[in-house]
């Protein structure tokens, strides 16, 4: 416990010399608001992730875990969808706080990816968990994927969202996919849903009366895992009791909350943090060679 408390204070004061920079410019009172939330946000989520990932777990040297094939590679969609957003975010508050373009993508690009080298970090001397390259190539897929669209479009037209549904078989192994609706939004593959969100009128260059804010999206999950590799047989009512494990696609509709026109800043900064969930929209599933469609 006494080495994560030490990496996580060790981040959160690099965090904060970082945005120490520049302090003298016009954007003085903006820059300290940035540096001062993103410390406070980084704590409690790092706290939070202790709680949920590390607590039970003693620690020990640091090590090396191969999970490339754990839970259909859902988690490593989950770190590029962690790295792509933090960088997202970052990068638009910094454009905010009046930072230089090469700032904002070492620093704001980048805060995904240092964020979750932290985590990994912590996992590396968990004994529950370990250090994994695949992990922290997840990690650089995302935060590359955001400063990539900033420096080429300076927007992003393809988005990586998520959205989140209750599935039924975290009841079945408790320890593993959380114990509660508070553990499990994180733990529990099973109900995660991965978007790749793309706009299409930001592709077209001439005017074209396709909705700005309208996107299309393509989705990835899985299903009836209760292990990360396989399954036990369960007995239930001296039934015994199987999931099929199986891989879903998904195409819906989506919208860039971040093109709807609005003259509130407030809105406008409500806009850019929810749009990180995919709107709910009837969708298309295709799993296990069949077509199925959903309401949500």
């Amino acid at each position: 416990m006494l080495r994560f408390k030490f990496i996580i204070a060790l981040f959160l004061i690099a965090n904060q010399f970082l945005f120490a920079s520049d302090s003298l410019s016009v954007f003085k009172k903006r820059k300290l608001t940035l540096g001062f939330s993103s410390l406070a946000l980084t704590s409690a989520s790092l706290t939070y992730f202790n709680e949920v990932w590390y607590k039970e777990y003693k620690t020990k040297s640091l090590h090396q875990f191969n999970d490339n094939k754990e839970w259909f590679q859902l988690d490593k969609c989950g770190h590029a969808f962690a790295t792509y957003q933090t960088g997202r975010l970052m990068m638009d508050a910094m454009n905010w706080a009046g930072y230089s373009k090469k700032k904002q993508f070492l620093i704001g690009g980048l805060s995904g990816f240092t964020y979750l080298a932290a985590i990994e970090l912590m996992d590396g001397f968990s004994d529950g968990w370990g250090f994994s390259w695949g992990d922290i190539y997840a990690n650089a897929l995302g935060s590359g994927f955001a400063i990539g669209q900033k420096a080429l479009w300076n927007e992003q037209r393809i988005q990586i969202k998520f959205s989140y549904y209750n599935s039924q078989y975290a009841k079945y192994n408790p320890k593993l996919l959380g114990e509660s609706a508070y553990s499990q939004f994180l733990k529990d593959y099973n109900g995660q849903i991965y978007w790749i969100s793309i706009n299409p009128s930001s592709f077209i260059k001439a005017e074209n009366k396709f909705p700005k804010w309208l996107n299309i999206a393509f989705g990835y999950g899985a299903n009836g895992m209760i292990g990360a590799n396989d399954n036990s047989i369960l007995t239930e009512n001296a039934n015994q009791i199987y999931f099929n494990r199986y891989r879903q696609g998904y195409f819906s509709l989506d919208a860039d909350l971040t093109r709807i026109k609005t003259k509130s800043k407030f809105l406008k900064s409500v806009f850019s943090c929810l749009n990180i969930i995919k709107i709910p929209f009837p969708n298309l599933e295709f799993s296990e060679k069949k077509l199925k469609f959903n309401y949500y």
